[in-house]
């Protein structure tokens, strides 16, 4: 599955050269650049803000997943689990998602972008991570570094434009990288887009192999409300007593106003719970974020979900990553009140788990 890396190398250099002359100077780095500085905690900082008629969407999907083994002996087996099954990826010998064709990348998948119809990009950010150390150990240098292949195009190579989080700790070699696509994504827009050679290791360990990418995509639509948009990242993990908090200030919306936000986060297990993510808008009581995908106690559960009223298509499309949790919830109950900021808190007293991504769309006051 995985040859010599001279060709690969040599058709990345060909798509890195075509998307820098899409994106300079804000895009994927010019091959000769420098690897992105790395840092073992990134506090969570406002990447992009707006207020526009539009929205947010994003795209996303898993690297690497349980091994099927012949004959079935494990409880549960790998297909059940890849199905929804509880399960946890430390208990399996886990190998990488590869739907592509192509003999020079060792994993890719394909997720949906979809947007509206009269839709403009506005800004489009890449994001991927994984863990470099289970069964065999993944050089760090290639965490700044993937492919990405639009609708119906080729692959071209992306590379980190800003530090990358890279921390090693229980048992993890954990990273996110991430990158700014927003003329790519805009001149190629909705679609299967796949990405591939995320950086993430292969095997069986205690803490388990795990990576995925998240494309999120925001946009302006004169046919949709007025709404405040919000995108924020780092790479922090979190404290098991006080969890993780973020606040968005300056999001004032109306009472009854509608909203989604979505969360990007890093080896939380299914069936460990304790896990739960809040909201709070303004001075009202904190709002539970959950669904029926996303249990009360166990937000960090392995899933790439959405409101039920929205539906995309991803390339394998397993219903448990073990380890990868790329969700959007709807905000409606939290924003009835109404209020000027959100306050997002995070909390995994029992599991191990990484903060990658926030984003929310808010109705704005008329």
């Amino acid at each position: 599955m995985r040859n010599s890396p001279g060709p690969l190398l040599r058709r990345a250099t060909v798509g890195v050269l075509a998307l820098g002359a899409l994106c300079a100077p804000v895009c994927a780095a010019a091959p000769t650049a420098p690897p992105s500085p790395e840092a073992e905690r990134l506090a969570f900082t406002e990447r992009y803000r707006a207020v526009q008629h539009g929205g947010i969407v994003r795209a996303a999907n898993t690297t690497i997943s349980c091994r099927v083994v012949a004959p079935l002996d494990t409880e549960p087996d790998c297909p059940t689990v890849r199905e929804g099954a509880t399960a946890v990826n430390g208990d399996f010998d886990m190998f990488y998602v590869d739907i592509d064709s192509d003999p020079n990348t060792y994993n890719s998948s394909s997720a949906e972008v979809s947007l509206p119809e009269g839709a403009r990009v506005s800004y489009a950010r890449l994001y991927w991570g994984g863990n470099l150390r289970v069964g065999e150990q993944k050089p760090p240098a290639d965490n700044g570094r993937v492919l990405i292949a639009e609708p119906g195009g080729e692959y071209k190579e992306v590379l980190a434009d800003s530090v990358v989080g890279h921390r090693v700790a229980r048992g993890a070699d954990a990273f996110q990288a991430s990158a700014d696509v927003t003329r790519l994504v805009r001149d190629s827009g909705s679609g299967l887009w796949t990405v591939a050679q995320v950086n993430t290791a292969m095997g069986k360990s205690s803490a388990g192999a795990w990576g995925g990418w998240t494309l999120v995509v925001a946009y302006e639509n004169p046919a949709e409300p007025l709404r405040r948009l919000a995108l924020w990242d780092g790479f922090e993990p979190l404290d098991p007593k006080a969890g993780r908090e973020i606040r968005l200030r300056d999001m004032g919306f109306a009472k009854n106003a509608s909203g989604r936000a979505g969360l990007v986060t890093y080896d939380g297990d299914r069936g460990i719970t304790g896990d739960t993510l809040t909201v709070t808008a303004g001075r009202s009581p904190a709002t539970p974020l959950t669904d029926a995908a996303n249990p009360r106690e166990d937000v960090l559960n392995s899933t790439i979900s959405e409101p039920a009223a929205v539906r995309s298509t991803r390339v394998p499309s397993y219903a448990n990553t073990l380890g990868y949790d790329s969700d959007v919830f709807d905000l409606g109950k939290a924003l009835r009140p109404g209020g000027d900021g959100l306050a997002f808190r995070l909390r995994s007293p029992r599991d191990v788990v990484w903060a990658g991504v926030l984003f929310a769309a808010v109705d704005a006051p008329r």
